[in-house]
């Protein structure tokens, strides 16, 4: 769904304006991104199960409280907003995920296919992890891999998206997104063996 660019732009002035200390901006900014921070919390959660145990509104309040302290942020436009917000958002579930594998320790393990989407019921919890961990080894390899991958996969961003917040052509996020996957994939299934 793609807002018009007059919103985009009053969305962008909004995202500058609260990182530059004006409180009143985040109360209009918020109506206008929590559906979309809805749709990337219903995306990271989907497939759950009926063993969820965490909603898609938690996470975007969790989520929420977190980005309402993130301070000295030069937000560049909603695209990097969202990236971010996928972030936390990622961090947030991994933690839920940390918890729950630390309480259980053990159990079947699956490869996780970067096509569907991340589960964290506590039967998923252990890949979760195994994820995050295979995107830090990545992370110290190319960073910009990982970033393509949280901005792709874990937001949703578009190509074109991607390209903007990176600074870079849309061939090359194509190119990251590929390679990257594909690294990510080795890894996970090296490390199942």
């Amino acid at each position: 769904m793609e807002m018009p660019s007059a919103e985009l732009s009053e969305t962008t002035q909004l995202l500058r304006a609260w990182s530059e200390g004006d409180r009143s901006a985040l109360d209009k900014l918020t109506p206008r991104v929590y559906g979309e921070l809805r749709r990337i919390a219903g995306h990271l959660i989907k497939g759950e199960g009926q063993g969820r145990t965490m909603q898609a509104t938690a996470l975007v309040h969790e989520a929420y409280l977190r980005l309402i302290d993130v301070t000295s942020v030069d937000w560049r436009h909603r695209a990097h907003f969202f990236a971010v917000s996928a972030k936390i958002m990622r961090h947030i579930l991994l933690d839920e995920a940390r918890k729950r594998f630390s309480a259980k320790r053990g159990g079947g393990v699956e490869i996780l296919n970067l096509d569907e989407s991340i589960c964290v019921g506590s039967d998923q919890a252990h890949e979760v992890i195994r994820l995050d961990d295979a995107l830090t080894a990545l992370q110290l390899i190319d960073a910009r891999k990982v970033q393509v991958i949280e901005m792709r996969f874990f937001a949703g961003l578009t190509v074109k998206e991607s390209a903007e917040v990176l600074q870079v052509s849309e061939d090359t996020v194509m190119r990251d997104w590929r390679l990257g996957r594909a690294w990510l994939m080795n890894e996970l299934a090296v490390k199942d063996t």
